[in-house]
């Protein structure tokens, strides 16, 4: 540990940062732009400056970067040094000379680092009054405005974009002191990691423009802690509303998940809860009701009847426990298809069960070789292909630390490596934005994904099954593969369930175990379909079809269907046979779907902004969504629901519980593998000092005595919160709230999101009392029992063709579909089709193609990709418009150039 003295004060940092990371961590305010916690420094902005001494006796010093100086033992700085403090006021003054003084216009007003950082300095008054240089902006998308005047040229934005997120089309155009920040004609910003400019540029230069469109001040948003509902990673966020909107979702950081960044899907995503064709009122028989004649219908319906539930895993814990508790242990259903619930309990016994452990993304990103068997990550679990990007720097850094170059000196760093990259593998049906930083690529049907996985297990460890007939190719791949795995210190296995392969979910954990036979810091990352899926699965409840079975075997009646598109997750014709045959469907949503269309009662859910509830990622981290606003109408959660349907009709479990936490205590008591859930967060008694709640709304919260005024001049009662400790005002404790209770992040002159510094133990680490969530799956297991089962080598069918499945980051995933902007980038439906096989049907690229599946007639344009394996056609999963896939399938050609579904037994 280094001794260093900030103004002849003795501080005892960590080693191996920079002085500007030391002085942020130790609490002391030095202003800075370029530099970034994730970015590291390049040293374009000179902001950062301090002074540096030789020793005790040296006075006069030297004027350094504190970005770009490594922190050595028995270091003497100064901070508040006249020349240094004249130094960085002369710098602000120099960026700010062509900056426009737009504050009062600018979206970032009053939350913008620039403005932090001029005050910090003590740069009051411009000296500059000829005219600004000015720029034409462009058009960036649906997702990013561009304001080009404000900016001061800080790098971070390509920096971000292009060195961290693989951005293409994004960069710096400079000539003379000319420096433009854009795209090379405008248009929509490829990246789907573009929304993070508006965060990490500290300037207005790139902002939220789906804020825009119903724009608040940022202090004006009444905020909560959340968590993404869009994937099964599980990315911390904070939900900003006003006047009773969702108007903005922002990144919480969490040191061990999302860190700094969302994807765009998590963080443009959320138009659904402000859908104009929302459920908001419940309906009986297609009549809009109120909430009295509605419990009064459900109570009809159920009181009597043989009754089922199916849950769903877009819903929180809460919610499907209330269902199960309601119906009966033995009535409850997961809501997913079979395939989708096998693989739920395949994963599980594998964390389980097995001796590897799932590492958090964060951990991923130090992995020194990754081996990706069968998943799109950027498609389907977009953050953790950015940390899959940031491994591939791994091995070449610590080429570059041997020659004394710093993994924060991002610059030479960068130079040092220039284009190596550490060992990266890659086994999907189709291309990947990760194939740019892959070793090496392999491109097959599922199968042969799952073949090649299990090879690998076997020349790791040959006590692993071996595989035959593989080609010689196949085998060097593997050997190969193999080789740099086991070479590796920290290797991580990523798979998942979007090929709806078991032998692929298998292969990966064949493959970590016999890593981890020969090396215990092994990681295995499985990825699932939804925010809540491995909930569901640690839930005990039964298959999708088995329900169907219920119903037409007469053992039940009458359906609850919770938060759940059951076409979504079964065949239309399965669905359609199942809703026909219930006497009654009852169906708890938010959002209109062709299940809620068939109900009888539809009761009008909460959505997560006007929820409280627990969500697990896919590594098993149970974490809390907290309620941003209480919701108008008659909407509540479905637990609340619940809870109210249970004392309608007297339910002996239901009427002992009252609130969310007596819920949460029971699901905790009954449900062995979610013990633990209970300690997500404080309870909801919990008080911070001088027992004060912790507010949801900034102190700069202004416009409450008067928002309301046009409905009633009085102000109203601010409603109470009994779940949480949590309060709907502004007023409350202004200290540090407790990591998973933490509603915004502002620090007295930190306005910006910058200000999330104050609230880490060390900068770019974790939150200070430790980072939200509780891990509910670890490995229990010593030694793993390899799985045997090795599927036979895919031999393409003359005439027929394997279907599989093509995800979309934008489009697959149901809810941020009825976002606005993001359905401008949702792809029209296709097939995907190898040139041989296009060619065997005298098809051309947009030829349209006829085929049936389930015996519905589809007609839909042709796209052609050499990378397709031959005999595979790729259908887009999800989008509006194409049916439920149930893989694996065959599709068979007929002379009519239509297709039919087969299910294929191998």
């Amino acid at each position: 540990m280094a001794t260093l003295y900030i103004d002849n004060k003795p501080y005892n940092p960590g080693t191996g940062k920079n002085l500007l990371e030391v002085c942020l961590s130790l609490g002391f305010d030095v202003p800075y732009f370029c530099w970034h916690p994730s970015l590291g420094s390049v040293g374009a902005c000179r902001q950062c400056a301090v002074k540096v001494y030789k020793d005790a006796d040296d006075k006069k010093g030297r004027i350094v970067m504190s970005c770009m100086e490594p922190l050595t033992d028995n270091q003497r700085i100064s901070i508040d040094d006249v020349e240094a403090k004249e130094f960085r006021e002369h710098v602000i003054e120099w960026l700010m000379t062509n900056h426009p003084h737009d504050c009062a216009v600018c979206d970032e007003g009053g939350s913008c680092h620039l403005q932090d950082m001029t005050v910090m300095t003590g740069h009051n008054y411009r000296h500059y009054t000829y005219k600004k240089r000015t720029y034409q902006n462009q058009y960036l998308g649906p997702f990013i405005n561009h304001e080009m005047n404000r900016c001061i040229q800080c790098y971070r934005c390509v920096r971000f974009y292009k060195d961290y997120a693989g951005g293409k089309d994004l960069d710096a155009f400079a000539s003379r002191n000319q420096v433009y920040f854009g795209r090379h004609e405008p248009g929509t910003l490829e990246s789907e990691f573009s929304g993070n400019l508006a965060e990490v540029c500290p300037t207005g230069v790139f902002t939220d423009k789906t804020l825009k469109e119903h724009y608040t001040r940022k202090w004006d948003l009444t905020t909560a802690p959340s968590i993404c509902q869009h994937c099964s990673l599980g990315c911390n966020t904070i939900a900003g509303e006003r006047y009773g909107e969702l108007r903005s979702i922002t990144n919480r950081y969490h040191g061990k998940v999302n860190g700094y960044f969302l994807c765009d899907r998590g963080r443009f995503g959320y138009g659904f809860v402000n859908a104009a064709g929302r459920i908001r009122k419940p309906r009986v028989n297609e009549v809009e009701t109120d909430k009295q004649q509605a419990i009064e219908a459900v109570k009809q319906a159920i009181v009597g009847q043989r009754v089922i539930g199916i849950g769903s895993p877009r819903a929180s814990l809460q919610a499907n426990f209330v269902l199960k508790a309601l119906v009966g242990e033995d009535r409850f259903y997961h809501g997913v298809s079979d395939n989708t619930h096998n693989l739920g309990e395949l994963v599980i016994k594998i964390l389980k069960e097995g001796p590897v452990r799932t590492p958090s993304m964060k951990e991923v990103e130090s992995a020194d070789a990754v081996l990706v068997l069968g998943e799109d990550l950027t498609n389907t679990a977009p953050m953790l292909a950015l940390s899959v990007r940031q491994s591939v720097r791994q091995q070449p850094l610590k080429h570059a630390a041997a020659s004394n170059i710093a993994s924060w000196n991002d610059a030479a760093a960068r130079e040092f490596i220039q284009e190596e990259k550490g060992p990266l593998y890659i086994a999907t049906v189709h291309t990947t934005k990760l194939d740019d930083v892959a070793t090496k690529t392999y491109r097959a049907a599922p199968d042969e994904i799952a073949r090649l996985g299990f090879a690998v297990a076997h020349f790791i460890n040959p006590a692993a099954p071996g595989v035959n007939n593989l080609s010689e190719a196949e085998v060097e791949l593997a050997q190969h593969i193999a080789q740099k795995l086991f070479e590796a210190k920290q290797p991580v296995v990523i798979s998942g369930t979007s090929c709806e392969s078991e032998h692929i979910v298998r292969a990966a954990a064949n493959v970590a175990w016999a890593l981890h036979e020969k090396n215990k810091q092994t990681g295995i990352v499985l990825t699932l379909p939804e925010s809540n899926s491995m909930g569901l699965a640690l839930m005990g409840g039964h298959r999708l079809h088995s329900a169907l079975d219920a119903i037409l075997n007469q053992h039940a009646d009458t359906v609850i269907i919770m938060e759940n598109d059951l076409y979504r997750h079964g065949p239309a014709s399965m669905v359609d046979e199942f809703l026909k045959t219930c006497r009654k469907v009852i169906v708890l949503d938010h959002t209109q779907t062709p299940t809620t269309d068939k109900a009888r009662i539809v009761i009008p859910a909460g959505t997560f902004a006007e929820s409280d509830g627990v969500l697990v990622n896919n590594e098993g981290r149970a974490q809390r969504f907290f309620q941003v606003y209480e919701a108008t109408d008659v909407i509540q959660e479905s637990w609340r629901w619940l809870l109210t349907i249970g004392a309608a009709i007297d339910h002996p479990r239901l009427t002992k519980w009252k609130n969310f936490e007596d819920i949460t205590r029971a699901l905790a008591q009954e449900e062995p593998l979610l013990k633990g859930v209970d300690h997500v967060t404080p309870p909801a008694s919990f008080r911070m000092a001088g027992d004060q709640r912790i507010p949801r709304e900034s102190h700069r919260y202004s416009g409450r005595t008067a928002m309301n005024a046009g409905i009633n001049v009085s102000e109203p009662k601010p409603p109470e919160d009994p779940d949480s400790s949590l309060s709907y005002t502004m007023e409350g404790y202004r200290g540090l709230a407790p990591s998973q209770m933490i509603p915004f992040f502002w620090s007295p002159g930190w306005n910006s999101i910058q200000s999330v510094n104050k609230y880490q133990d060390e900068v770019g680490h974790s939150l200070r009392d430790g980072d939200p969530g509780v891990r509910l799956l670890e490995p229990h297991g010593t030694k793993a029992t390899y799985f045997i089962g090795i599927p036979e080598q895919f031999v393409p069918r003359k005439g027929h063709l394997m279907a599989v499945h093509l995800h979309h980051i934008y489009g697959s995933e149901e809810l941020s579909a009825w976002s606005p902007p993001v359905a401008t980038r949702i792809p029209q439906p296709y097939v995907l089709l190898n040139p041989v096989d296009a060619e065997e049907r005298n098809l051309k690229a947009d030829d349209t193609f006829h085929f049936d599946i389930e015996d519905q007639a589809y007609a839909m344009p042709v796209k052609i990709s050499p990378d397709m394996p031959q005999g595979v056609a790729g259908l887009p999963y999800g989008l509006a418009g194409l049916p439920y896939v149930e893989l694996p399938s065959w599709c068979i050609l007929k002379t009519n150039m239509s297709w039919k579904k087969e299910v294929y037994t191998p």
